[in-house]
């Protein structure tokens, strides 16, 4: 395995050299489609915006949670099938993802779009504007790529917030022959972020097995599985003071016993592992894992782990040059972009989009809804705020950078090129196989 300290300093000096002043943001040495075409893509993406935006309230006022979209998914194939295409609802075997292709030869881009709610505060990751913005995208560009050649797909992913629907797709194929990649994320601030990193995370789930004994009465007799957690998780806050500064663990007591008079025979804990680096983040898994391991030890009980429940999510590898044709549309859209570097340093979250973006080159741009800066993603106010007025400017924005992204990538084979050759120089294509276990 790779030493955790030399994966760091190859990334800081990665992120140093992405970081120079040159070129700027907007600068993009590549002709695309033309400014005709992509003037085109946007009066296209004005004429759908009452459809997207009643797609973005209707989603936003029936929230479904993960693996459980089926009305959501269906108002996603019912608009368009009202715009005369006909998708496959309940691809790669799961029942809430979609599939809708225009074109069938030449290079391949898919739009990305993300249609599942967080329990309890709906659409709070704003997942609605990222639906409506990748049917707007998708719909806006089908004739024109039709029209110019190369194939163009949108590709609806379940289950993002906590289930890896990404990931699964990969593993069914789903990505198998596709070129390039995009999807684009709310935010709450006016400033748009042209790119972002987000790091990786893994779930490790343990369960303590002990023996049950009354706690006054013979408490010797007891193996408390209630200490092995709260032993786990102190080694783990322990553990925090010596990992790398890209690395994060937090966790959770998630069953704790059932009575203060019984020992407790179970009890059971949740962490996830983050890192910026694939490497890091197998590394700082083992490290997790072998402290709940010492825990059970060093209490007699016995652990039942459980490493990655659902799929891991690896860091987000941002493409810059084609990130570059998203900043060329939101800037014709009045959008006044940060001054570089184009692509932030890695971001705390994360997302199963990291997976695909280290299959194919890939974008993830965020786009402000307007918002006040304190009303941020995942807060119940955030989800009210993507059915605003600004909130929907934004969302036409979105799906016009889109758009352009990817019919610029299909209609210019020299920067179609230098997206590839941006893509080999980081790695190329990788996929999540860790026959260690962990």
């Amino acid at each position: 395995m790779t030493d955790p300290l030399e994966t760091y300093l190859e990334y800081q000096r990665r992120t140093a050299a992405e970081a120079t002043p040159e070129p700027v943001v907007e600068a993009s040495a590549f002709d695309g489609a033309g400014e005709a075409v992509r003037a085109e893509l946007s009066g296209a993406v004005d004429a759908l915006r009452p459809e997207l935006e009643a797609l973005a309230v209707a989603l936003h006022d029936d929230p479904e949670i993960g693996f459980e979209e089926h009305r959501s998914v269906a108002r996603v194939a019912a608009l368009l099938a009202r715009q005369g295409i006909e998708p496959e609802v309940g691809a790669y075997g799961l029942d809430t993802a979609l599939r809708a292709t225009v074109g069938t030869t030449g290079p391949h881009f898919a739009l990305i779009a993300e249609y599942d709610a967080l329990p309890g505060v709906g659409h709070a990751c704003g997942h609605n504007i990222i639906a409506g913005a990748a049917v707007g995208a998708f719909l806006a560009a089908a004739p024109v790529v039709e029209r110019l050649g190369g194939r163009l797909s949108l590709i609806g992913t379940p289950a993002e917030e906590n289930g890896g629907g990404k990931e699964l797709i990969l593993r069914a194929g789903g990505f198998d022959d596709v070129d390039a990649a995009g999807m684009v994320h709310p935010g709450a601030a006016t400033e748009s972020i042209v790119g972002h990193r987000t790091t990786g995370v893994r779930r490790v789930a343990v369960t303590y097995h002990g023996r049950a004994s009354h706690a006054a009465a013979a408490p010797w007799l007891g193996l408390n599985a209630l200490d092995a957690a709260v032993t786990a998780y102190q080694g783990v806050a322990q553990l925090r003071q010596h990992i790398l500064p890209i690395d994060r663990v937090h966790g959770i007591i998630t069953d704790g016993g059932a009575a203060p008079n019984v020992v407790p025979e179970r009890a059971s804990a949740l962490f996830y592992v983050r890192s910026a680096g694939i490497d890091t983040l197998k590394a700082l898994t083992d490290r997790v894992v072998a402290v709940l391991e010492a825990a059970a030890l060093s209490t007699g009980t016995r652990a039942e782990l459980v490493v990655d429940p659902v799929p891991p999510y690896l860091p987000l590898e941002v493409n810059i040059e084609l990130t570059r044709r998203w900043a060329v549309a939101l800037r014709s859209r009045g959008h006044v972009l940060p001054p570089p570097p184009l692509v932030t340093p890695q971001g705390g979250a994360s997302t199963d989009m990291g997976n695909v973006s280290q299959y194919v080159p890939s974008i993830h741009p965020s786009i402000g809804l307007g918002g006040p800066d304190d009303i941020r993603p995942h807060n119940p106010a955030f989800a009210e705020w993507t059915v605003h007025p600004p909130a929907f400017d934004a969302l036409a924005d979105a799906a016009t950078g889109l758009a352009v992204a990817a019919v610029d990538y299909l209609a210019d084979p020299a920067l179609r090129a230098a997206v590839t050759r941006e893509f080999e120089a980081k790695g190329g294509r990788f996929r999540w196989d860790d026959g260690s276990g962990h």
